[in-house]
């Protein structure tokens, strides 16, 4: 089952046509990367993908570079171990995650698709993912 796909997205009246289609990506990019950060990425990317992870673990390359080149364009359970699996369910499937991020990056943009695809931006959101991460694993030892 696919998380997201970047072509839900571009094509769409909701994407603006200003924007370049990588753009639809930034949202699901980001996710993957703080998943790769925390070592929650599927056997397959370690054992196919091993030298985009370190790309993305080290910076340089973005999470979407890794949606692009390993995913193509799209974000399966397939891409994500047991546990990321758990908390993409979770999180990224109830729309929390959408809220996160629109509340944080793109509040005062015309909309999500505008948010620069940086790890300055990527930053910003990494520690929600965390406290958001931490609390579902509360919920889930209890």
């Amino acid at each position: 089952m696919a998380y997201d796909r970047m072509d839900w997205h571009y094509g769409t009246e909701d994407f603006p046509n200003e924007l370049n289609d990588d753009n639809a990506g930034t949202h699901i990019g980001m996710f993957l990367a703080w998943a790769i950060q925390k070592d929650l990425i599927g056997e397959l990317h370690l054992q196919e993908s091993a030298e985009s992870i370190s790309k993305v673990k080290s910076r340089q390359i973005t999470g979407t570079d890794f949606l692009k080149l390993e995913c193509d364009q799209k974000f399966w359970e397939e891409d994500l171990n047991n546990k990321g699996n758990q908390f993409a369910k979770y999180y990224y499937e109830s729309n929390d995650y959408y809220d996160d991020y629109s509340s944080i990056l793109s509040d005062k943009l015309p909309s999500i698709f505008h948010v620069v695809d940086s790890w300055e931006n990527y930053d910003k959101l990494a520690s929600k993912l965390d406290e958001q991460f931490q609390k579902w694993q509360i919920k889930v030892q209890s």
